[in-house]
């Protein structure tokens, strides 16, 4: 997925009201309001002066003129990104299994977006092909890395207490007990991770609702993502240990 329009530097100033962040962009005299298309913690990503970069809207009429994208995933050292964009993940599965990055999920022949299932919820991806089961997706973004306990290098979700995202993994558990093929896919929008663990100290009720529904039959991946201020990729799987530090 490329970006539409080019990427603006800034330095963050703070984030507050979780949708809002005041920034100093780089080629810019004062500071300046921002959306945040992140409902999470955003735990390690928050210090002032981090470098991060915005999209521009494309409606003239929207009153915050720029998006936040991504930060520097290391300030000591500059390398790395992270994407902190929810709403980019679906989009950048959906153009992962067309393209055959995801060999788990490829060889369906039809691919549709946020269809209706279960209790009024929406699937992130429905996988069809009338030679097996549909495969129902559920995509979640992962943006948290946290050092110590084991977990340097470690990708973990979620960041914050979801109740929506146990909702959907019972949801998923439905379809795999009726005899679909149900998948929980993690993307990981940062490049500094060799791997994935449960974030059960953040929400254990997530995690017991994940060992039921994987009990269940529901599927679970992670892939990587490589990032750059032009574009997003999903490039790699990544191990993951599902029992460290689940409640």
């Amino acid at each position: 997925m490329r970006f539409p329009d080019p990427l603006r530097p800034a330095r963050l100033l703070r984030r507050y009201k979780r949708f809002l962040a005041d920034v100093q962009f780089d080629d810019a005299p004062g500071p300046d309001t921002i959306h945040v298309a992140n409902p999470g913690a955003m735990l390690g990503l928050l210090d002032p002066g981090r470098r991060l970069w915005a999209s521009p809207a494309r409606n003239p009429a929207r009153k915050l003129r720029w998006s936040w994208e991504l930060v520097e995933a290391d300030p000591a050292t500059g390398a790395g990104l992270v994407g902190i964009n929810t709403a980019w993940p679906n989009a950048l599965a959906a153009e992962a299994v067309a393209a055959g990055t995801i060999p788990e999920l490829a060889g369906y022949e039809g691919l549709r977006r946020e269809v209706r299932y279960g209790r009024n919820s929406r699937i992130d991806l429905l996988l069809e092909d009338p030679a097996r089961p549909p495969c129902y997706v559920e995509v979640k973004n992962v943006h948290l890395k946290r050092a110590g306990s084991g977990r340097s290098g470690a990708a973990e979700f979620p960041d914050c207490v979801t109740a929506r995202g146990a909702k959907h993994l019972a949801e998923l558990a439905e379809m795999a007990q009726a005899g679909a093929r149900a998948v929980m896919l993690f993307v990981v929008q940062r490049e500094d991770c060799d791997g994935f663990r449960p974030a059960a100290d953040l929400d254990p009720a997530y995690w017991r609702a994940f060992a039921a529904a994987q009990a269940a039959g529901v599927e679970a991946l992670v892939y990587a993502c490589r990032l750059s201020p032009q574009e997003i990729r999903v490039d790699r799987r990544l191990p993951a240990d599902w029992e460290a530090g689940r409640p």
